[in-house]
């Protein structure tokens, strides 16, 4: 049996960003910078499956708002817009309550317990977004989470032939392509990535055979709190798996209580709160104790795995 490359004591909380970390959409400071009807651009955006569909094109709805945003741009209507300006515009955005000091909060606690921290047990926080790298970059909460997962663009193409040629800074300016495209679906990229440890080890393939011993975060040992039906292949992996997931809602902006219901009546989620992560709050509550009962398990685990060593199978 193989050494094991890790010891498997990182307890994961994985977030999806717009109404779990912020209260609504990510985009709203880009609409009112411009001076864009919202509403208008959103049912755009319901449309455009329709209307490539009647031009014999096919166009993926999760994939739709981005052409839109990048058609826009090319178009005039978000003049400028560069990845320096969403990421100006992230730091717009308003986090809900108790964020970000939760994330801190958490890897104070694993600290303090020493049955924890004997155990060098510890929490990372990721965010896995079908939202906007950028703005995520720039908010407030970018520099307490230890990886980002979500929709990235590039400003400058290679133009064939660039190998040949003397490297020389790209036009930029604003963004004209996508670099990076996290769906609905392909979030769960992201979970095994992290599951695998190839967010600290880039070398390692997340698409390699791997036994569950050398993975780096056991699905087990991950929590993941999002707000929707997108978020249900996620879930569903987690809940397979022995994960905690948490469905959370907002009551302002936009009321999406029913939502989140509707997926715990369905048995999608394992607990349902209100996005407010602060003490006392039901999040907070759920979360915690999903953190202590992680720690527990892990604890108990190392403490079964050191006795098999000290007694193997046929010692006497």
């Amino acid at each position: 049996m193989p050494v094991p490359l890790h010891t498997q004591t990182v307890i994961a909380f994985i977030w999806d960003f717009d109404r779990t970390l912020i209260p609504d959409n990510m985009q709203g400071p880009i609409f009112e910078e411009y001076g864009v009807d919202e509403a208008l651009f959103w049912r755009e955006v319901d449309g455009l499956a329709d209307y490539h569909r009647a031009h014999d094109e096919i166009l993926g709805r999760s994939l739709a708002y981005l052409i839109h945003i990048l058609t826009y741009v090319e178009a005039g209507v978000f003049k400028g817009l560069s990845n320096a300006k969403l990421r100006e515009l992230g730091k717009r955005l308003i986090p809900c309550p108790g964020i970000p000091e939760f994330f801190e909060e958490t890897r104070q606690h694993v600290k303090d317990v020493p049955e924890y921290a004997k155990e060098d047990i510890a929490v990372e926080h990721f965010v896995v977004s079908t939202g906007l790298r950028p703005m995520i970059e720039g908010s407030v909460i970018a520099p307490h989470v230890d990886g980002i997962w979500a929709n990235s663009f590039i400003e400058s193409t290679a133009p064939p032939g660039f190998l040949d040629q003397l490297l020389v800074a790209g036009e930029g300016g604003e963004i004209k392509h996508l670099s990076d495209y996290i769906g609905h679906t392909s979030k769960t990229r992201a979970l095994f990535e992290i599951n695998k440890g190839v967010n600290v080890n880039p070398s390692v393939d997340v698409n390699a055979r791997m036994s569950e011993s050398q993975r780096r975060v056991p699905l087990r040992n991950m929590i993941y709190i999002a707000d929707g039906p997108s978020d249900v292949p996620m879930f569903s992996i987690l809940n397979k798996a022995g994960g905690r997931t948490l469905g959370v809602y907002n009551l302002e902006p936009r009321n999406n209580h029913k939502q989140v219901k509707q997926l715990q009546e369905q048995g999608r989620i394992q607990g349902m709160a209100e996005a407010d992560y602060r003490p006392g709050k039901a999040a907070h509550l759920w979360l915690m104790d999903s953190l202590d009962q992680i720690a527990l398990e892990i604890v108990e685990n190392r403490r079964l795995a050191l006795a098999a060593i000290k007694n193997p199978p046929g010692h006497v």
